[in-house]
């Protein structure tokens, strides 16, 4: 039986998920935070941080969530820059995007359905 409460620490529990916390992809299958419903991730990003690979999603919708710092998405048409705490940018799936930490920066990033192989690297557009 699974608990019907979880406690944790989102941080320590991410260092060997790239920083996620919530999605299909955790084991057992019965713990809560195994689900297809959607994925958490809680990004801790140093200053000069980037994400070389351009990147989609082919069913998620993807929010991300500045906590603290300065980051910097790019999309194909668009940079947005999350500069106060509590910013977000939300996009579509088939939507390319990467990444950049300004400053040292904390992101929640909320994706959703949580599906095997739906993010993939994609060339520059």
């Amino acid at each position: 039986m699974s608990p019907k409460i979880v406690l944790g620490n989102a941080s320590a529990e991410g260092e060997n998920r790239w920083g996620w916390v919530i999605g299909h992809f955790l084991t057992p299958t019965d713990d809560p935070r195994s689900t297809s419903l959607l994925e958490v991730k809680w990004g801790v990003h140093q200053a000069g941080e980037t994400r070389q690979q351009w990147a989609l999603n082919i069913e998620a919708t993807t929010l991300s969530l500045l906590v603290k710092g300065r980051f910097h998405l790019q999309f194909p048409e668009q940079k947005v820059s999350l500069c106060n705490e509590g910013d977000y940018v939300l996009w579509l799936p088939g939507v390319p995007h990467t990444w950049e930490a300004e400053l040292d920066s904390t992101v929640v990033t909320i994706r959703w359905p949580s599906k095997a192989g739906d993010s993939l690297e994609v060339p520059l557009p």
